[in-house]
């Protein structure tokens, strides 16, 4: 899993580097790519939080249906924690919204 995250992150950089080497910087240029790194910045923070969120409530969910199974009574202190793990989606969209606010 790191070696394919460290392999996806570095054609990235990659990309990034490429489109960055190709562009002219004029002043409409300047404010088209300001716009673009805009627009992948709140996408990247959505969707690796979201991604983030989602092994979190899976590992979580599985252990508290786990924990609920054998005793039921730990219902109502188990799954508070799924929802603490939910909110981190949460965090990614509000700092999306304040990177094209902002």
């Amino acid at each position: 899993m790191n070696k394919r995250l460290f392999a996806l992150s570095f054609l990235g950089l990659a990309v990034a580097a490429g489109l960055a080497a190709q562009v002219d910087h004029s002043a409409a240029t300047v404010a088209v790519e300001s716009a673009m790194w805009k627009y992948i910045a709140a996408a990247l923070s959505v969707g690796i939080a979201c991604v983030g969120g989602g092994l979190a409530v899976g590992k979580i969910g599985a252990a508290a249906m786990g924990a609920m199974a054998e005793n039921p009574e730990l219902s109502g202190k188990a799954l508070p924690y799924v929802g603490l793990a939910e909110g981190i989606c949460l965090w990614g969209f509000l700092v999306a919204l304040l990177i094209l606010l902002l």
